[in-house]
């Protein structure tokens, strides 16, 4: 009996001796066959992206206003962070992207009361007030004609200016007077040139500035030229020169000349210490947009914004802007109680924090607006309300906290 089971030991063995031989000697020819097969040619698929951001803030005004408002008596004092004293929700985004290796495609669209604000010129869209066309922040699609020459189309935001409508992209949340006194977005045509990573032309053609509809039959002529020095430091001057006029009753064209000058420059001096400034000169004659200026004639206005910021640590960081805007012809709309042009001061400190992985701004914030009193004011024509609601203040003080989740 033992011999026998002996026997069959063996002869198992001996099976799954030859079988192990077997797996390897089929296995490696199949290796070699597999890494000797032609390798395919990658399709040229595109990629898909999609992001976006929620922003939320409280602002308490020193001056109490009974409003709860930040805007003063012109009503534009600030762009988005208009209330006081309550929770306000900004502005929620989302951006869809579509790329190639010769095209790019973006819509991005957005709601939520700053996004009102932002596109307002779409408020009476093609369905009529309040229609979908408000919730367009961008649509555009971008040809890569070349290496060096792309083609985009449809509507975009404006090259003008340093602070963007986009909250995680800006280092203060409060924007400045500059961003809110020139225009928003385009639609049109542009065509940008690189004539190598340092140096590159934008050109293009444009409806009036931020509306839906051309208001006459002119178009806006567009540009920026944009280099870099040296490693750290960028420059871009812009400008536009357009006739912002509407058509009369007779369906002729009113002059109504608009033009912005603009100089953006950025420069990381170290890993951690940077500094931006916006300086720009506008200039406008005739009607705009449906007002006139308080000058006859040809009226200006103006202003420069000096940023600074140094990151403190990985998460943490602190930023400062001092701006000053001279509307002194009236030619926007920011003025003083008695209708006249006025000019301001305004100093902004913002912590920025980051947290949950990068996802989350944390960005507590100082600022003071001061403005030039009127010459024949009183005590009840200044710019900012009191706790009574009477305008009684020439200068206000808020002090707030911004969440700005970014996905």
């Amino acid at each position: 009996m033992r011999k026998t089971v002996l026997l069959v030991s063996c002869l198992f063995s001996s099976f799954l001796c030859k079988a192990q031989d077997s797996t390897a000697s089929t296995s490696k020819p199949q290796e070699v066959a597999t890494a000797a097969a032609p390798a395919q040619e990658p399709e040229n698929k595109g990629k898909f992206t999609f992001s976006g951001y929620i922003d939320s803030y409280y602002f308490g005004n020193f001056n109490r206003p009974k409003s709860r408002s930040n805007l003063g008596v012109a009503g534009n004092a600030r762009a988005f962070d208009q209330r006081s004293g309550q929770f306000s929700l900004g502005l929620v985004q989302t951006k869809i992207g579509y790329s190639t290796a010769k095209s790019d495609v973006v819509v991005d669209l957005t709601f939520g009361p700053n996004a009102d604000l932002g596109q307002y010129g779409n408020l009476v869209g093609p369905l009529g007030r309040g229609s979908m066309a408000l919730a367009i922040k961008q649509a555009y699609f971008n040809w890569k004609a070349t290496d060096k020459l792309s083609l985009t189309v449809g509507q975009f935001g404006t090259h003008i200016g340093y602070e963007v409508i986009d909250a995680p992209v800006n280092y203060n949340y409060s924007l400045s007077n500059l961003f809110n006194n020139g225009p928003f977005y385009h639609i049109g045509a542009k065509a940008t040139y690189a004539f190598s990573d340092k140096a590159s032309l934008m050109v293009g053609l444009v409806n009036n500035v931020d509306n839906l509809n051309d208001n006459n039959r002119s178009k806006g002529f567009i540009s920026q030229l944009f280099f870099s020095p040296v490693a750290g430091w960028n420059v871009y001057l812009n400008a536009i020169a357009s006739n912002e006029a509407n058509l009369d009753s007779l369906n002729n064209k009113v002059t109504g000349a608009y033009a912005i000058f603009d100089l953006t420059t950025t420069y990381q001096i170290t890993e951690k210490f940077f500094l931006g400034l916006n300086a720009a000169v506008g200039s406008q004659k005739g009607d705009f947009q449906g007002y006139a200026p308080v000058k006859s004639g040809t009226s200006s206005w103006g202003g420069v914004a000096l940023y600074t910021n140094y990151a403190v640590t990985g998460n943490f960081g602190l930023g400062a802007r001092y701006e000053y805007f001279d509307n002194k012809d009236g030619a926007r709309a920011l003025r003083n109680s008695f209708g006249q042009g006025t000019s301001v001061n305004s100093f902004t400190l913002t912590a920025n924090i980051t947290a949950a992985d990068g996802n989350l701004l944390i960005k507590p914030e100082f600022r003071v607006d001061s403005y030039a009193k009127p010459g024949s004011a009183s005590a009840e024509d200044q710019q900012f309300e009191d706790k009574d609601g009477a305008f009684t203040k020439s200068s206000q003080s808020t002090l707030g906290l911004a969440f700005i989740y970014k996905f």
